[in-house]
């Protein structure tokens, strides 16, 4: 399991935006897991999942924050 930011990041995205993500420039790929963790901090929501679900509050964060990101 990754211990750093992106990897986390990335392994929390589905088959094809990890592919997406991966082929990104780091610094891009940086400020994306940056987004991702103040997501993951921010949403009281989201620390109810976490309770339940580590791993579907990870995913759901990341799935917000592209759609947020990237449109």
């Amino acid at each position: 399991m990754p211990t750093d930011a992106v990897g986390r990041f990335l392994a929390a995205l589905d088959p094809d935006h990890r592919e997406a993500i991966g082929a990104e420039p780091r610094e891009e790929q940086e400020r994306l897991a940056a987004a991702w963790e103040r997501e993951l901090e921010a949403d009281d929501e989201l620390d109810t999942l976490d309770e339940l679900s580590p791993p579907a509050a990870e995913a759901e964060a990341a799935r917000r924050v592209l759609e947020r990101e990237l449109g």
